[in-house]
């Protein structure tokens, strides 16, 4: 098959906007226990309309099965409502795999994203896991 009949899905202008926050962002880690992370996720475009500052926060909860099973849940909480705009699916879907990918790695995950309409959940299974 030629690339010829291949339509784009993801308008330029909202890939660049993607491309940008993904560029920009930036993590703090807010707590840490033995079995949990919490950390604050700053984006360029976008922040808390009560506070001005992140505008989200990544849970991060292990469950350990042993010395070498592990399986992460992951909640991502996007709190800049703006994200909640439908036409901004691909743009959340982009920056929570990006926080996944930066955060937990290839670990099996759990993933809960909180995002108003945009909300959703997936599974990220270690391909040596199948």
């Amino acid at each position: 098959m030629n690339g010829k009949n291949v339509a784009a899905i993801i308008e330029p202008q909202l890939q660049e906007r993607i491309d940008k926050e993904i560029e920009g962002i930036n993590f703090t880690k807010n707590f840490r226990s033995a079995t949990a992370e919490e950390w604050y996720v700053f984006l360029p475009g976008f922040q808390d309309q009560h506070t001005g500052g992140a505008a989200g926060k990544v849970i991060i909860h292990y469950n350990l099965y042993g010395n070498r099973d592990v399986f992460i849940n992951t909640t991502i909480i996007f709190d800049a409502p703006e994200l909640y705009d439908t036409q901004l699916h691909p743009l959340v879907y982009a920056l929570a795999d990006e926080i996944v990918n930066r955060l937990v790695g290839y670990a099996d995950t759990l993933l809960s994203v909180h995002a108003g309409e945009n909300s959703y959940q997936a599974e990220y299974i270690a391909e040596q896991n199948r």
